[in-house]
């Protein structure tokens, strides 16, 4: 953003006491009324603007933004924003590639913030430009110049309108307009002077289509006000039966002079009267009344800048008008810059002396003109008539011709800044850090210079994480949080120096063991017979160095079971583990900043040994009931359950019984062959796999049990003896019938007792005697 405080202020800058009417006096003594156009109600106005855009200057190609803000302290809704450039051209269809408009709202301050900025600009962007806010029956407007130069090393030119003022400050309908601002004259090149541009004539004379076209071209700064003016200039310029010969326009004349304003009149007895600014004018040492003939004639002596004003001379009821513009002689050079050589970090004050107290100078630097922003380098002071730029700290690059120029003169010279000899007060010191603590590099030289850093001979650029510090001739580089890549070797050299200042920073870290991916215990589990490779992720700055033990003996690189160590990890390996392998192993870690150690446990699972040969307890026709007991050891692993075979005693092969793991150790197979002789066999599981097989049972034939006698009945009762019969057993079975056994019991007894132990095959009448 450009913005130039040393430009012409706007036209409405001319304060009451140089000739504007006092605010609130819209029209003066007796004027006539304004025609409606011309007419704007007060109670429609209000002040809306709490910052204004100013105007500025930019370099062809350069970019500048133009600020408005409005307190929305009052409003309910955003207000209505407007830029136009001259009188007619909305800005708001030209937004583009050259040209953005942007707003925002601070809610803290309820402010509203309206930009214009201009990207590139060109030479015809030159020119007047003008903000309108409104809100609801609220009104604001603001104009503001825009002044584009050829290029940054051309010579500025020489704005002689920035003598000019204008009355009536902030009051645009306090008394008249006054155009004195809006007359530019040619350039101002090595004392020689130009003819003047009469603009007022040059519009007057032109058609409305080419208004636009000559605002731009001789930089007019309220075409809006100038053409209201030029309508009622219009209005007035007709035949007077009062007036033979009428005042001019317009008349200027320089501060200090003398001005005669003549009109002539077609009837001498009729009583005139003039007036400045709406007030009537009495005869003074300054203002001398002269009649010859017909004609009447106002001198103005001693002119100063409060007689820029609008002046008019009434006969009878008619009256005519003009406007006097008073302009400010050259301000001249009365003692030239000098050329200045100086060290880096002194203060320079460059000065001169022009010809006016409080006179509008321009500072350049190289062509490039310097504004007295307070967060600019540069400050500038006015003492009367003496001007000083004042550098507080030189550094090199303030190596230029600086110039001041003024409405009539200019003077240059060169500062020459150099460097003083260079002496290290502090130098920087080697660090060993811990990793994650903060790494202060602080050096101290005897000038206050820029410097860079370097770590490894790579260029260190400030970040979120390495903050660089320069205060006076203090560096400083700080890390707050160091990590294992800012080892290193650093250096610091200041600028324009062929001079480094090297240090060495070494960074620490306890080695720790990372073992969150083991289990409980950090124990390890691994299959018998598989090999294990256990990796376990290591750190510590400088890496540190790693053993494995197994009780008192540690373990080697090379063997069956071995260490290998990486640089991030460290990893032990058993190849094709046994039962034996089981057991605690420890690791341990040791380099300069500390040492850690932890225990592993490590163990070997595998399958279960084979249960004990199964017992068969009981048979059926077509199955039987076995039992076992469980394998001596699990294998490491707690036992799943249990798969069942069998095969005839005769065949070599087995057959699975069960396809879900037996959780139990006892079990019924079924479904097999009466009288087939058959043997079976258990195998153990757990989560590693299956056992071998047990030895098989002892051989088992199933065999079914026959059905009872049927047609039981007494025969024959004696004393001593009881004849019974019989008949045999519908189903035998595959086993044969060998005999009876015969048992009774006293009624009502429901013991039963045997009468004979001996197996009878006979059928009927076996004898028995019951005594």
């Amino acid at each position: 953003e450009t913005e130039n405080e040393s430009a012409p202020p706007p036209p409405e800058q001319k304060t009451p006491q140089e000739g504007g009417n006092e605010k609130g006096k819209v029209w003066s003594l007796g004027e006539g009324a304004p025609e409606e156009s011309e007419k704007r109600d007060d109670t429609q106005r209000s002040t809306l603007f709490i910052e204004k855009p100013q105007s500025g200057t930019v370099s062809v190609g350069g970019n500048i933004t133009f600020i408005a803000k409005v307190e929305a302290k009052d409003l309910l809704r955003k207000p209505n924003v407007k830029w136009f450039k001259g009188k007619w051209m909305d800005l708001a269809s030209k937004a583009g590639k050259h040209l953005q408009l942007k707003e925002s709202f601070e809610r803290h301050t309820k402010i509203h913030t309206f930009e214009m900025q201009i990207i590139k600009a060109k030479e015809n962007y030159a020119g007047n430009y003008r903000c309108e806010v409104s809100y609801k029956d609220k009104f604001d407007s603001c104009s503001f110049d825009l002044e584009v130069t050829e290029s940054s090393q051309a010579a500025p030119s020489i704005d002689i309108r920035s003598a000019f003022k204008r009355s009536g400050e902030g009051q645009e309908d306090a008394g008249e307009l006054d155009f004195s601002g809006l007359l530019k004259r040619r350039e101002v090149k090595q004392q020689e002077e130009e003819p003047e541009v009469d603009v007022w004539d040059l519009l007057k004379n032109a058609n409305p289509s080419e208004y636009e076209k000559i605002a731009f071209q001789y930089g007019i700064t309220d075409l809006r006000g100038m053409l209201k003016r030029l309508k009622r200039m219009r209005r007035e310029v007709k035949k007077s039966a009062a007036f033979a010969k009428g005042l001019d326009p317009a008349y200027q004349v320089d501060k200090g002079g003398k001005v005669r304003f003549m009109v002539e009149l077609a009837d001498p007895t009729v009583e005139l009267k003039w007036y400045k600014n709406g007030q009537e004018i009495r005869p003074s040492a300054k203002y001398i009344f002269e009649h010859k003939g017909n004609q009447r004639i106002l001198f103005i002596n001693n002119c100063t800048m409060t007689d820029d004003a609008r002046y008019y001379v009434t006969a009878g009821d008619e009256k005519c008008s003009t406007e006097l513009f008073v302009r400010d002689p050259p301000i001249l050079v009365t003692k030239g810059l000098e050329d200045t050589s100086t060290y880096v970090g002194e203060r320079v004050e460059l000065s001169c002396e022009v010809s006016e107290d409080d006179a509008n100078v321009k500072w350049f630097r190289n062509g490039v003109e310097l504004s007295n922003d307070p967060k600019s380098r540069y400050r500038i002071k006015v003492e009367g008539k003496k001007h000083t730029l004042v550098i507080e700290e030189a550094a090199k690059n303030d190596t230029a011709t600086y110039s001041v120029m003024t409405t009539g003169g200019q003077s240059e010279a060169k500062l020459s800044v150099d460097l003083r000899p260079l002496k290290i007060s502090l130098a920087l010191q080697d660090q060993t850090v811990r990793l994650g603590q903060e790494i202060h590099l602080k050096c101290e030289i005897s000038e206050n210079v820029e410097g860079k850093w370097y770590k490894n001979g790579q260029l260190i650029e400030a970040s979120d994480r390495v903050k660089l510090y320069h205060k006076g001739r203090i560096h400083r580089f700080v890390i707050p949080v160091s990590a294992v890549d800012d080892e290193g070797e650093y250096m610091f050299v200041p600028d324009a120096y062929n001079i480094n200042i090297p240090c060495k920073v070494h960074i620490v870290d306890p080695p720790k063991l990372h073992l969150d991916g083991l289990g409980e215990n950090n124990t390890v589990t691994v299959v018998a017979g598989n090999k294990l490779r256990l990796e376990i992720p290591i750190t510590g700055e400088p890496p540190p160095k790693v053993f494995w033990s197994r009780g008192d003996k540690m373990v080697t690189d090379s063997g069956r079971i071995r260490a290998e160590s990486y640089p991030d990890s460290s990893c032990l390996v058993i190849d094709a583990a046994e039962r034996e392998d089981s057991g605690p192993f420890r690791i341990t870690l040791k380099n300069e900043a500390g040492e850690d150690t932890a225990l592993i446990n490590i163990k070997v699972v595998d399958v279960p040994d084979p249960p004990q040969a199964p017992n068969v307890t009981e048979v059926g026709e077509d199955w039987c009931i076995m039992t076992w007991e469980p394998p001596a050891n699990d294998g490491g692993s707690p036992i799943l359950g249990y798969f069942i075979e069998r095969k005839k005693k005769q065949s070599s092969r087995w057959m699975r019984l069960n396809f879900e793991l037996c959780k139990e150790t006892t079990f019924e197979p079924k479904k097999m062959i009466e009288g087939v002789a058959y043997e079976v066999r258990v195998f153990a599981v757990n989560a590693i796999g299956m056992s071998k097989p047990s030895m098989p049972s002892k051989s088992f034939v199933p065999l079914a049990v026959t059905s009872p006698p049927t047609m039981l009945a007494v025969d024959s009762v004696t004393d001593t003896s009881v004849t019974m019969k019989w008949r045999p057993p519908d189903q035998i079975g595959a086993a044969g019938l060998d005999g009876y056994v015969v048992e009774y019991c006293f009624e009502g007894n429901g013991f039963s007792q045997g009468i004979s132990t001996d197996l009878s095959e006979e059928l009927g009448e076996p004898p028995f005697n019951l005594e």
